[in-house]
């Protein structure tokens, strides 16, 4: 099956390229830029890499400095 999709524009010359698709904006939603809800993810990720640092420091006995310098 073919359709004809070439068009000949106001010049005479043959636009034989797909027809463009219609434009439209995608909504996001409430999930995207800095909303509540990326703040709240963001401070819930810094509380769980804080936690995981100091046990770190107790289990080693290093801080993160240390236990880098050693590897």
């Amino acid at each position: 099956m073919r359709t004809n999709t070439a068009i000949i524009d106001d010049q005479g010359k043959l636009n034989n390229f797909a027809i463009e698709p219609k434009v439209y904006i995608d909504e996001q939603g409430d999930r995207t830029g800095f909303t509540p809800y990326a703040e709240m993810l963001n401070g819930r990720l810094a509380m769980i890499g804080f936690v995981s640092l100091i046990a770190l420091e107790v289990f080693t006995g290093h801080g993160i400095v240390g236990v880098l310098a050693s590897l």
